[in-house]
């Protein structure tokens, strides 16, 4: 009887091991994942909902629910870590005037984030229950995808990125700082993107490809840690209890998107320094379809 006993709890545990390690694995492709699509125009969430639909862990949907959100911390840390000097007001290396301008750049930051603070809240709950879905990612992917490229085509003809009204963020004025954070909205929906919501706005309003790219990024930072601490709180208010496998999963998810996202960012500022938006535009229209598709066929 000890000795069955003693093999059954053997068992267990083998299994419970086998289990955490299959999971840690699957954390660090969603890391992956999450660090290449937070600051590429084509939906971190989105991927990260498709993804789920093939890599599911083994964890209470709760826990995967917070973790799909507060991996992008990693990423965002990213941005902190490459534009450090960029963003500290405090820095002994810069002048007055830097400090006033970088200042000023955290102020139109936090007017930018605040449309969707005011209405993200609200609908935050009805939108994790009704919109992260297959259908809605692929329809948006989809959509943006055409207007990145029909965005693009004007720009070329009328050569505006070269002629850009604003050409660098100092002279970002704090009303077309606010137009870009009501773009950021549009990114609520699952499959939009944050980072191509802003841009696309960005660009639309007059701002170089390059300044765009940036005030998203620094966008990000506060809009990426309250979502991230609005998801937390819920988790923990909902019962939700952080163990020490679920703490190293998430830990681990976090990690590998800091490291993907840092190199994702420098790809795409050298990127955009000779190239457009439009491939990210087809990008996401083929994998809208393909999504599409391969539902279609599974149904």
């Amino acid at each position: 009887m000890i000795v069955f006993v003693t093999k059954q709890i053997a068992y267990i545990f083998n299994a419970r091991k086998d289990q955490f390690l299959l999971d840690i694995i699957k954390s660090i492709i969603l890391g992956i994942v999450e660090g290449i699509t937070e600051f590429l125009p084509i939906s971190s969430t989105g991927h990260l909902v498709l993804v789920d639909e093939f890599i599911k862990m083994q964890q209470p949907k709760q826990f995967t629910d917070m973790f799909n959100v507060v991996i992008q911390l990693g990423a965002i840390m990213a941005v902190v870590v490459l534009y450090f000097h960029k963003l500290n007001p405090l820095s002994p290396k810069k002048t007055g005037r830097e400090k006033k301008n970088t200042w000023n750049l955290w102020l139109k930051v936090i007017v930018a984030v605040l449309p969707s603070v005011i209405i993200g809240l609200p609908l935050n709950d009805w939108m994790d229950e009704h919109l992260m879905n297959w259908a809605v990612v692929s329809a948006t992917l989809i959509i943006y995808g055409i207007l990145f490229i029909i965005v693009e085509n004007r720009n070329e003809k009328k050569k505006s990125d070269l002629h850009a009204r604003y050409s660098d963020l100092d002279s970002l004025p704090y009303s077309i700082a606010l137009f870009i954070g009501m773009f950021q909205v549009l990114s609520l929906i699952p499959g939009t993107s944050r980072s191509g919501a802003t841009i696309l706005g960005a660009i639309l309003i007059g701002a170089s490809r390059y300044v765009g790219t940036e005030f998203s990024f620094f966008l990000a930072i506060p809009t990426m840690f309250g979502a991230s601490l609005l998801k937390i709180v819920k988790f923990f208010a909902k019962g939700g209890s952080l163990g020490g496998e679920q703490g190293v999963i998430l830990l681990v998810g976090m990690v590998v998107s800091f490291v993907v996202a840092y190199l994702s960012i420098r790809f795409l500022m050298n990127y955009i320094k000779n190239n457009d938006f439009k491939a990210f535009g087809w990008y996401r229209i083929i994998l809208g379809a393909l999504v599409i598709g391969v539902n279609l066929f599974l149904l």
